[in-house]
């Protein structure tokens, strides 16, 4: 009998997964020009490698502007500030996401709604989003998450009937392609991260899309203290110091030369690993929708059956990990997300509304079930291991799913380690 790592047993995969970010002289020659240079911050905005690097990723992704940003979450609520939503404003996110989506409204002054999500992506749910649409709602903000897109066309639909401002989630989607436009560039605006863990990093760093010239001249001058950016040097708006600096932008340009083989190399062998756990009883493989014409695996999400599979998705994730590959279940429901703790802000908002921040009733049956049951997640380190890597994660599904059978009361075991 195959004993399981957890319990002693020899693990699947010995050798670690390649670290993430991989480096070499290119960045400390990137790194070594800027301290030369003497300028080393955001200002003034933007420095010669920002621009650089605006005008590289505005080609990768197909957006029209672009403003450099100090992270991933500020994008988000310089984004609504840029569309004039704030107090009192409905915006409707994804109840399956980072704490980040639904804290940037706060930050904005307005009020994040909570939705369920489509089983088939993990993203959000667009009858969701046309549902809780109230006279109050301004704004939808669509995750792309891990591997996957949200419907864009539907959301767009609903946007237009509705009028609302899309500001597109893509912190996991650089280089993501759908229906021919690149990920970020398809609604008003495209949020990008690049803090340490993403597929494009400079440690911290975010990127924001801009569809029209207006919107970018309001979003820098937001980020630039206030100042002015469009060509009069009238526009003053009441801003911060949200600038991404130089050192970030030259570790970014150098990580853009490495991408779109990155990107090519990712996309390939997730493309292996859906056929390999298509293969295993109780996994299901999330159906790729055609118009995902080019999928960003910043991490590969998938699904298990528990009745069929034999366990839900912690005792399984747990299992893997001792197995030598590096899983995690999924985010909780944001409205049991210890990260989210909107009652515990000094921030007007929730005292003000506190009808919108009474989670007691709120019941979301597909995040619910994604998150607690279902959903699994795997670093995509795996696949910078070539296809031993998927080989391995195939192999220790197989082992864990075997024991599952063998013994009923081993996911129990498993869930007590």
């Amino acid at each position: 009998m195959t004993e399981l790592a957890l319990f002693g047993g020899a693990k699947t995969r010995e050798a670690a997964y390649p670290a993430w970010p991989p480096h070499d002289e290119r960045d400390i020659e990137a790194v070594t020009e800027v301290v030369r240079s003497g300028n080393w911050g955001g200002f003034p905005y933007p420095g010669a490698q920002t621009r650089r690097f605006l005008d590289a990723f505005i080609a990768l992704q197909g957006g029209k502007y672009a403003v450099a940003v100090m992270n991933g979450t500020l994008t988000m609520e310089v984004a609504l500030r840029a569309a004039d939503i704030g107090w009192g404003d409905e915006v409707i996110v994804p109840a399956y996401t980072f704490q980040a989506t639904a804290s940037a409204p706060m930050m904005a002054g307005a009020v994040p709604v909570l939705v369920d999500i489509d089983p088939n992506t993990f993203c959000i749910d667009p009858a969701a989003i046309e549902a809780a649409i109230t006279a109050r709602t301004r704004a939808i903000i669509p995750v792309h998450v891990a591997s996957q897109m949200a419907d864009m066309d539907a959301i767009m639909r609903i946007a237009a009937r509705h009028d609302l401002i899309v500001i597109e989630d893509a912190a996991h989607a650089h280089g993501a392609v759908w229906n021919g436009r690149g990920a970020g560039a398809i609604g008003d605006f495209g949020s990008f991260s690049m803090q340490s863990t993403k597929i494009l990093t400079a440690g911290e760093g975010g990127v924001l899309l801009c569809q029209t010239e207006e919107q970018a001249w309001r979003a820098a001058s937001i980020i630039d203290c206030g100042r002015p950016h469009d060509p009069a040097g009238e526009l003053y708006t009441q801003g911060g110091n949200y600038r991404m600096t130089e050192l970030q932008a030259a570790l970014l340009n150098v990580g853009l030369e490495r991408f779109p083989a990155q990107s090519a190399m990712r996309e390939e062998l997730a493309a292996y690993m859906d056929e390999a756990l298509s293969e295993l009883p109780g996994i299901r493989v999330l159906p790729r929708d055609e118009r995902h014409q080019r999928r960003a695996i910043y991490c590969y999400t998938f699904a298990i059956e528990p009745d069929d599979f034999g366990a839900t998705n912690e005792p399984v994730a747990r299992a893997l990990m001792a197995e030598g590959i590096p899983c995690w279940s999924g985010y909780e429901p944001m409205y049991r997300y210890d990260l989210f703790q909107p009652t515990q802000s000094r921030l007007p908002v929730p005292s003000a509304f506190p009808e919108y921040f009474d989670y007691s009733r709120l019941h979301l049956p597909v995040t619910e079930r994604i998150s607690g049951e279902t959903g699994l997640w795997l670093g995509e380190a795996i696949f910078r291991a070539g296809k031993q890597g998927v080989d391995d994660v195939v192999a220790a599904l197989g082992k864990i799913q075997s024991a599952l059978a063998r013994d009923p009361g081993l996911a129990e075991r498993i869930a007590a380690q």
